[in-house]
């Protein structure tokens, strides 16, 4: 393999050395305001490489396979600047079997795409004209190849295949954006039942219903449910913890949510859109609790951080991030949930996420997609809301989890993960 010969190359000068290649194919239908916007594929390579020198860390990247000298003289004189080595690279470690490639996604070529994008577009049109309807089709197929001067090396080969429709529907002055799509590692994907929740958003959404300014209970959808989890992630996030940023930092062991929450970081995930055997740093991955019945369990660390911090690395990477989120289901039907609100709101999508303080918690955004509860029924989307809270004290007042789950991932999501609807006490809407 070519990171075994740059691993080799480095080491004439260096005392450790690690090397990962991604080698990818992609092949993306994309429609956009009624129409085919493009149909393309690419090919592309990019190798990173980090030596160890005199106790220092050198980092060089390269998209050309052939530039084996350059990559590793680049890598070797950045380690002259370079921060303390506070980590060795891990030795060989046997991998956990994953299953991460479907050669049924092979055969699938762009007329076959470009049909599938097609008839969903087509359902959302033949729901109502007006909408301005897209849709999104593609496939990735990739493989990674790890090695480094410990003798562990490691290769996978992985396929992805990402499906969504959505539309946008302009009246006057009101502008509405819905969509739904998923992402996984295998083909078996129904492109009907993707159109037919993006069609489902728009029906709840037909009516504009006024709401008023006031604490509230709240529904998160699967979606919606981002609001509470980007500050989670930040937080459980080992490089914040060691700098001191965190505010769950000293909370290892405690109860920092409801009892009725767990969260696990599970890597392997028949076809999980994030499953994997090992990181970038040819770390094995590992089944990760993060939030056990309420009680913080673990944070997430790469070598980097958990050698500052005297920790283990959890098979994150050297970005810390977060694989495919399992949230364990709870005991209330959603339909059940939703009749016991009086008065409240649920929460689809947000724009301007990650505004304010998201790491200690705090939030106010705008509600992209929301809708108002009223006598336990959704009454109609609302209109220029905005959601205010702490995500911290907000899942320590979760007051029901639904029973059903659903995959978030695919072209428009951020994370990925099995998410229940949740619902939260009262939360601060202000409505214009």
């Amino acid at each position: 393999m070519i990171v075994q010969e740059i691993v080799a190359k480095a080491l004439e000068k260096a005392q450790a050395a690690q090397a990962v290649m991604v080698s990818q194919e992609t092949s993306a239908v994309d429609f956009e305001n009624d129409r085919l916007k493009s149909a393309e594929s690419s090919q592309r390579t990019k190798i990173d490489l980090k030596v160890i020198v005199d106790g220092k860390v050198g980092i060089s990247s390269t998209t050309d396979p052939r530039d084996v000298e350059g990559v590793v003289q680049r890598a070797l004189e950045a380690a002259q600047f370079g921060s303390p080595a506070h980590f060795e690279l891990p030795e060989p470690q046997a991998l956990n079997p994953v299953e991460i490639f479907d050669p049924a996604i092979l055969p699938l070529e762009k007329p076959e795409m470009i049909r599938m994008g097609q008839q969903m577009m087509d359902m959302v049109k033949s729901y109502n004209p007006e909408i301005l309807a897209g849709a999104a089709v593609n496939k990735n197929l990739y493989k990674v190849e790890y090695a480094n001067s410990r003798g562990a090396s490691y290769s996978a080969e992985h396929t992805d295949f990402n499906v969504g429709a959505a539309g946008q529907l302009v009246r006057g002055t009101d502008i509405l954006f819905a969509g739904h799509g998923i992402g996984q590692k295998k083909r078996a994907v129904d492109t009907e039942a993707i159109a037919a929740q993006a069609i489902e958003y728009f029906h709840l959404a037909e009516e504009i219903a006024p709401i008023e300014s006031g604490e509230m209970p709240v529904i998160f959808t699967p979606s919606g449910l981002a609001a509470l989890l980007l500050s989670l992630a930040l937080a459980v996030n080992g490089k914040n913890v060691y700098l001191g940023a965190s505010p769950l930092r000293d909370k290892l062991g405690q109860q920092i949510a409801s009892p009725s929450l767990t969260i696990v970081d599970d890597p392997f995930v028949p076809y999980g859109p994030r499953t994997s055997a090992f990181d970038d740093e040819g770390v094995p991955r590992q089944v990760t609790p993060l939030v056990e019945k309420g009680v913080l369990r673990n944070f997430i660390y790469d070598l980097d951080t958990a050698g500052r911090a005297g920790a283990k690395p959890t098979g994150h990477g050297s970005e810390r991030r977060l694989t495919n989120l399992v949230i364990e289901p709870g005991q209330t039907p959603y339909a059940e949930m939703l009749r016991g609100v009086e008065k409240g709101l649920l929460v689809h999508e947000f724009l301007g996420l990650g505004q304010g303080n998201p790491i200690n918690g705090e939030f106010s955004v705008n509600v992209f997609l929301g809708y108002k509860i009223e006598h336990g029924k959704l009454v109609g989307r609302v209109k220029d809301v905005m959601l205010a809270g702490n995500a911290f004290d907000a899942i320590k007042d979760i007051t029901a989890i639904s029973q059903e789950r659903e995959w978030v991932s695919g072209p428009w999501a951020w994370f990925n993960g099995l998410i229940p609807h949740v619902q939260v006490g009262k939360l601060s809407v202000t409505a214009k």
